[in-house]
C-alpha cells in the first residue's frame, strides 16, 4: 500500500504534463506581471499624448472659430464699432 501510494505520488508530475510547474511559475511571476501592469497604466504613452494634445488643439481653434464668428456677426451689425481681431488665438500662446 505505501508502495502504490509513493509511485503514485512521483508519477502525477509526469502524468499532470507539467501543469503543476506551470502554476507555480505563474503564481511566482505575478507580482512581477502585476508591477508591470500598473506602470503601463500610470505612464503616458507617446501615441495617447498626440491623441491629447490633439484634441486639446482642435478644441482651441473651436473656440477661436466661434469666437471670431460671433465678431464677425456683431460687426456685420455694426461696423463703426470694429476694430482690428484682438481676440483668443489657438496655439501654446492663446491660453
Amino acid at each position: 500500500m505505501r508502495r502504490l501510494l509513493i509511485l503514485a505520488a512521483a508519477g502525477l508530475p509526469l502524468l499532470s504534463g507539467g501543469c503543476i510547474a506551470k502554476t507555480i511559475v505563474d503564481v511566482a511571476t505575478l507580482p512581477v506581471r502585476a508591477t508591470g501592469q500598473v506602470v503601463d497604466w500610470s505612464t503616458t504613452s507617446q501615441e495617447e499624448s498626440d491623441r491629447n494634445y490633439g484634441r486639446k488643439m482642435r478644441e482651441r481653434e473651436a473656440r477661436e472659430g466661434k469666437e471670431r464668428k460671433k465678431r464677425d456677426k456683431e460687426c456685420r451689425k455694426n461696423p463703426h464699432k470694429c476694430e482690428a481681431y484682438d481676440g483668443y488665438r489657438a496655439g501654446p500662446d492663446g491660453d
